[in-house]
């Protein structure tokens, strides 16, 4: 009995010491993640939208009221305004400043009700990036417009596990779709009328085109675009990007990631790297969409850093395509920084007066992650640098995550892995059985008198 008793109290302190920490530090590090702008709205002078030509289709890329994912929501935007053929539009059920995940906020162009009112119809392209549910009754305006312009004549690109934005609807039943490869299981479970496709990087039905995880969504954009303006105007774009995997396009068939043990460095950077590294991320006008996703979507969303926008004037900012953005802080109050990311190749003569204000404020050392990367996908360096900042594993995953698949040529340089994140849940380890050792003497090891 004593054996017994002795075995259930070491393991209730050690999931209580090790799980509870971990648990907290998890939630703690999601939260962040997706925060949501809680700042005095700014007097926002500078807000641009892009002019409408009726003579060109319309794409709506869609923001949801809580958060919605950076790279499903920048890059496909980008992809569209490059070909110049297209309207393309950030749109959301109001015009109030809407989060992306890492920290960037980002002001719609339209509201639902003013698109619908400027286009009389249905826009030609709607994407649905993933919009996690947090609170329904905020995401209904988003399930409601979703199915209110789904007809034949529009559409629907999902991305990433907008695919589960898109099963919400129930426009998916009954056909097949592509997902992230982390979350396919759960949806397999949760929507068992739709055929989940493991082994493609996009799938089209019809007027849906879903895609896997990610740069999936690249292809998956591409291959619209191949399929509305020529797969000449396709290439053009990736050529633009520098992007390396274009063979997707034409044969989206690839082999399929799976959960691995190796990924335990993910949940671990999450649970119990504690000291996070706070990194700016610099705003500036005519900042690359592409480029500021490489900055969030690798180093804010591995677990191990903390990213905060920062710009030297409190008004909007506008992104090379048009996007307007609000930092959450200014160069003269933002705290204390380990590293201020400055993204783009030609960043310092376009940003060469906010690069001025910055140096001048004593604060953290510019970090500019594309310099002499002319050439190469935006990326890249950027799973080069998590390396280096923090450990080969949490680059290679962050790969993985992001379902990028030409990893051979990175030049990954650092730690093997995290010693933080796999030695804080040892410590604590041992700190439980010393604990539940001493619970041992106390209670049940006491010599009788």
């Amino acid at each position: 009995m004593k054996v017994v008793l002795r075995i259930t109290i070491y393991l209730i302190v050690f999931v209580v010491v090790v799980g509870g920490a971990g648990a907290i530090g998890f939630i703690n590090t999601m939260n962040n993640g997706m925060s949501i702008y809680d700042k005095a709205v700014p007097a926002l002078t500078n807000v641009q939208v892009p002019k409408y030509d009726a003579g060109k289709p319309t794409v709506a890329v869609l923001l949801a009221n809580e958060v919605t994912e950076v790279f499903d929501f920048l890059v496909p935007y980008e992809m569209f305004a490059m070909t110049e053929a297209y309207n393309v539009y950030g749109v959301a059920p109001d015009r109030e400043i809407k989060s992306l995940t890492g920290g960037l906020d980002v002001v719609p162009h339209y509201s639902f009700d003013e698109m619908d009112a400027m286009l009389g119809k249905s826009p030609d392209i709607i994407v649905i990036p993933f919009m996690p549910i947090l609170d329904d009754n905020k995401y209904v305006p988003v399930r409601e417009w979703i199915r209110k312009h789904s007809d034949v004549n529009t559409t629907l690109l999902s991305i990433c596990n907008g695919a589960e934005n898109l099963a919400d609807t129930g426009l998916l039943n009954g056909k097949s779709a592509a997902t992230h490869w982390g979350d396919i299981n759960r949806l397999i479970k949760k929507y068992p009328d739709i055929q989940w496709v493991k082994d493609q990087r996009y799938v089209p039905q019809g007027n849906i085109v879903s895609s896997a995880g990610l740069t999936s969504g690249i292809d998956a954009t591409l291959y619209v675009i191949s399929q509305q303006l020529g797969d000449a105007v396709a290439r053009k774009v990736a050529e633009n990007m520098n992007y390396p995997s274009y063979d997707y396009v034409t044969n989206p068939k690839m082999k399929p990631f799976n959960a691995g043990l190796s990924d335990i460095t993910y949940v671990l950077n999450n649970a119990y790297q504690w000291n996070k590294v706070k990194a700016g991320v610099l705003l500036y006008n005519g900042a690359d969409e592409l480029d500021l996703s490489a900055a969030f979507d690798t180093y804010a969303a591995s677990g191990t850093t903390t990213t905060l926008t920062v710009s030297s004037k409190n008004e909007a900012i506008v992104t090379k395509h048009g996007l307007n953005l609000v930092a959450r802080y200014q160069t003269k109050d933002v705290p204390k920084l380990e590293k201020m990311i400055v993204v783009g190749a030609d960043a310092e003569s376009e940003a060469a007066e906010d690069i001025k204000q910055w140096n001048n404020s004593g604060n953290a050392k510019l970090m500019f992650l594309h310099r002499d990367m002319s050439g190469r996908f935006a990326m890249d360096p950027a799973f080069e640098d998590l390396a280096k900042q923090e450990d080969i594993q949490t680059a290679k995953f962050a790969a993985k995550r992001l379902e990028y698949r030409a990893t051979d040529h990175l030049k990954l340089e650092g730690n093997p892995f995290s010693f933080e994140a796999f030695g804080i849940p040892i410590l604590l380890g041992i700190l439980s059985l010393l604990v539940a050792r001493f619970i041992d003497r106390r209670l049940i090891g006491r010599k009788k008198g």
